[in-house]
C-alpha cells in the first residue's frame, strides 16, 4: 500500500461493552440550528416509565449523510431479503421533558 494512502485511512476501534450494543425501539429526534439529537429509547410493553439508553449529538450535514446512508442500506436489504414491512402502531405518549436549544 502506498505512503499516502495509508495516511488517509483511518482506524477504528470498538471495544467489547460497545460491540455488544444496545436494543433500541424508538428514537426521538429534535434539532435546533446547529445540531440534531437522537435519543434512542428501548420502550417496554405496559411499562409507564423508559430512559435513554444512548443519546448522538449530530452536525445538521452529518445528519443529513446518516439519513441518506440508512435510506441506502435498507434499500439493499429490501433488495436482498424483501420489503420490510412497516406496521402502523398507536402514537406512545411522551412525557419527555423540556426541549432545549443549543
Amino acid at each position: 500500500m502506498a505512503t499516502e494512502e495509508k495516511k488517509n485511512q483511518l482506524n477504528i476501534e470498538i471495544d467489547e461493552k460497545m460491540a455488544d450494543g444496545t436494543y433500541a425501539n424508538l428514537a426521538i429526534i429534535n434539532h435546533s440550528i446547529s445540531e440534531f439529537v437522537v435519543d434512542f429509547i428501548n420502550v417496554m410493553p405496559g411499562a409507564p416509565k423508559s430512559k435513554v439508553k444512548s443519546r448522538i449529538i449530530l452536525t445538521p450535514q452529518h445528519a443529513k449523510r446518516l439519513a441518506k446512508a440508512l435510506n441506502e442500506n435498507v434499500n439493499r436489504f429490501e433488495a436482498n431479503h424483501g420489503e420490510i414491512k412497516d406496521y402502523e402502531q398507536p402514537p406512545i405518549p411522551l412525557n419527555f421533558g423540556p426541549t432545549g436549544q443549543a
